[in-house]
């Protein structure tokens, strides 16, 4: 349930989003609406500055809090995607790789990279359950062969409500990770040369599992705020053998983009229709900066055809690679393939987050984290915004950590890679988010991590771009 004064804050976006407050106006004092209200001054404070951590509102000195956000935000990408018009083979594995052994260099300031922050992990509890679960001997000296480990099904059959997703333990098989998941769920529904819709651009995670199967990609328009374009997908379904589409619609990555709940209905009662498998990657779904988590796509389906997806290791902790899927009606073809692939999870791991999670600690460190990441996304905009040259757009995220930046269109993302490199400062060029080679002029930062050394980088990339305009 959420706290009161995070259903405060519900109320005030709410007016915001109606137009009774628009940009530059000036929301209640803290007294009037505690007045208006009848709670707490201290309530309608923590309020505001959930708000404004979310970027909604804008503290001024002695004189108040203000709507800072336009909407729509004149200076967020405009996607360049054209609509579908043939299926491509993904050719960029090796340029991927690349890109993920840099940042994990210790002698680069990481930008380019999708991992949480290790310092807003509460590792000294989940080391505490994991040696809990070492001492259960029977668990570490047996394969833990597919679904996986019933305690901890158990508790993400619980956490899924949040999500609105009603299913049991039974339905879930684990994973080694969500990127196995998307693996598993891929291989269960398409053969070899198949068409799978992707939303354009898309995390290379995805377009490496459908080059690794030989798959070929459709890449969908998608909108930096609302996510895939249902009328382009619709075109698609009409004139290409499309096999499945995969989408990630919460805070999607590299754009942060996140579609709406009705929007979400519809796209799975199209694909119903269509009878083409969806495959959901859900691995953001809770780092939304509101307190209301909107609800998976997997929650409307009723025929079985959503294979929802997702893991631990956006929140938790990645080195643990605990996934799994909700695959539906390919529930069993999904645990043979993850039995022929490696036969098993770690039985020991997830067992010490199932512990973990059965806690309160887990549901109340969320709300610091995402207050948090919303913080240093705001901070980190607002340098690109001050730094990057005139005409740079950048996403404006409403939950997880990455940015997708758009620069003038002269300049190379990709080329500038290496006297980035140099510089000693890593990012994600935008080639990386497409198989078709596009957002040549594009990148993707991360903001998990947000300090003086991460400031300096950007103004370093500014400078970089600015030369090579």
């Amino acid at each position: 349930m959420s706290k009161l004064y995070e259903r405060v804050a519900d109320e005030i976006a709410d007016l915001v989003n109606k137009g009774v407050y628009n940009f530059g106006d000036r929301v209640p004092s803290v007294r009037s609406l505690s007045r208006e209200l009848g709670v707490s001054t201290t309530t309608v404070v923590e309020a505001y500055r959930l708000l404004e951590d979310q970027g909604l509102l804008e503290s001024r000195p002695q004189s108040g809090y203000y709507v800072t956000r336009h909407d729509p935000d004149s200076r967020t990408p405009n996607l360049q995607c054209p609509k579908p018009a043939s299926a491509l083979p993904v050719t960029i594995g090796d340029l991927i790789i690349k890109v993920m052994n840099d940042n994990l260099c210790k002698d680069f300031v990481c930008l380019g990279g999708g991992d949480p922050d290790p310092e807003l992990v509460l590792t000294s509890r989940l080391q505490k359950c994991v040696s809990r679960a070492v001492s259960d001997k029977d668990g570490v000296a047996r394969y833990d062969l597919p679904p996986g480990c019933l305690e901890l099904r158990q508790v993400l059959a619980k956490m899924a409500v949040s999500a609105g997703c009603h299913f049991s333990p039974s339905d879930i098989t684990l994973t080694n990770g969500c990127q196995e998941a998307l693996n598993l769920c891929l291989r269960a529904v398409c053969r070899y040369g198949d068409v799978v819709a992707i939303e354009s651009p898309t995390f290379y995670g995805q377009l490496q599992a459908i080059e690794m199967l030989g798959l070929r990609v459709l890449e969908i328009p998608s909108d930096p705020t609302g996510g895939m374009s249902l009328d382009a997908l619709r075109l698609a379904l009409e004139e290409m053998p499309v096999k499945a589409v995969m989408v990630t619609p919460s805070h999607n990555n590299p754009t942060g983009s996140c579609m709406s709940e009705g929007n979400r209905r519809l796209l799975v009662e199209t694909l119903n229709k269509a009878e083409v498998p969806l495959i959901e990657d859900d691995v953001y779904g809770d780092l939304g900066y509101g307190s209301k988590r909107i609800p998976a796509a997997r929650s409307f389906d009723t025929s079985g055809m959503v294979l929802y997806c997702s893991s631990l290791s956006k929140t938790l902790a990645p080195g643990y690679r605990l996934g799994w899927t909700v695959a539906g009606r390919y529930q069993d073809e999904v645990q043979k393939l993850k039995t022929l692939t490696n036969l098993a999870s770690p039985a020991t791991l997830a067992l010490g987050a199932a512990y973990y999670l059965q806690g309160k600690t887990y549901e109340r460190s969320l709300r610091p984290l995402r207050r948090e990441y919303a913080r240093r996304v705001r901070a980190m905009r607002e340098e690109i915004l001050t730094h990057f040259p005139v005409g740079t757009r950048v996403s404006d995220p409403r939950g997880g950590y990455v940015l997708w930046v758009e620069l003038p269109p002269s300049i190379r993302t990709l080329e500038l890679y290496k006297v980035a490199r140099q510089h000693g400062v890593i990012y994600a060029p935008g080639p990386l988010f497409s198989a078709g080679n596009r957002y040549g002029n594009c990148l993707r930062l991360c903001a998990s991590v947000w300090g003086e050394a991460e400031a300096k980088a950007i103004r370093v990339l500014g400078q970089i771009f600015a030369e090579n305009l």
